[in-house]
């Protein structure tokens, strides 16, 4: 469905992006790891059309979009759930998920009716202005705009950001709803417990390179990868 390959991004003369290549299949949930500052957010932009990568080509659907504006992108079936959620603060629950409103005529579409039924919370605040919404009511609501777009990509950028554990074990089990669905995700997490619990497929991601790429189980498996990239645990320790 999607394919990265060997995108190079600067901002300026800063050397982002060294060679980023990964790809998503149909109905495969892939995840992008790594410490602050590393290249995630970068990749993302660079799938989605915020950011034109020097070199390299992005194929969504056969289709190359690296070039392509972010509005064209959109509308070829890629949402973004982006990171900090970003939901305007003047607009109801409601008027959210109708301006998330797919115009495409597609075989199974979510409506606001499914969109309630996967987070009935949103039911119950429906005419509540965003900004009187809690972390994860406003998570919810920036997933539930997303998948009004009818995605066949759906790209969430840190969507457990400051959540709690509560809150983030509920997107987990949304995640696990929609993988149900066969919806394919794109998702970057530092919260890497949360990211192998709900991955198909992980990539390591470190000064804007992959220094590793595998399943959940083989992340799980490289205790010195996730001690050296991702801070997690020490390798010498004998648990």
């Amino acid at each position: 469905m999607l394919l990265v390959d060997q995108i190079h991004v600067y901002y300026g003369p800063s050397y982002v992006l060294q060679g980023i290549t990964f790809k998503v299949e149909e109905g495969q949930i892939v995840g992008l790891l790594g410490r602050n500052g590393v290249g995630k957010t970068t990749t993302i932009r660079s799938v989605v059309g915020f950011i034109k990568p020097r070199r390299g080509r992005i194929t969504f659907k056969g289709y190359e979009i690296q070039k392509q504006p972010a509005y064209k992108i959109s509308r070829l079936g890629i949402g973004l759930v982006p990171q900090g959620r970003r939901v305007f603060g003047s607009l109801s629950v409601y008027e959210h998920l109708a301006l998330g409103m797919s115009k495409q005529e597609v075989a199974e579409t979510w409506d606001i009716k499914m969109i309630y039924d996967l987070f009935p919370r949103l039911k119950e605040r429906q005419g509540q202005m965003a900004n009187t919404l809690s972390g994860g009511e406003q998570s919810m609501l920036s997933i539930g705009r997303a998948l009004m777009m009818n995605p066949s990509l759906l790209v969430m950028d840190e969507p457990t950001e400051g959540l709690a554990p509560i809150i983030v074990q509920q997107v987990a089990n949304t995640i696990a709803s929609l993988k149900a669905e066969k919806q394919s995700i794109l998702l970057v997490e530092q919260n890497i417990g949360f990211a192998l619990e709900v991955a198909d497929i992980v990539h390591v991601i470190s000064k804007g390179r992959i220094v590793f790429s595998g399943t959940p189980e083989e992340l799980r498996g490289r205790p010195d990868v996730e001690a050296r990239y991702l801070g997690v645990g020490n390798p010498n320790d004998q648990i």
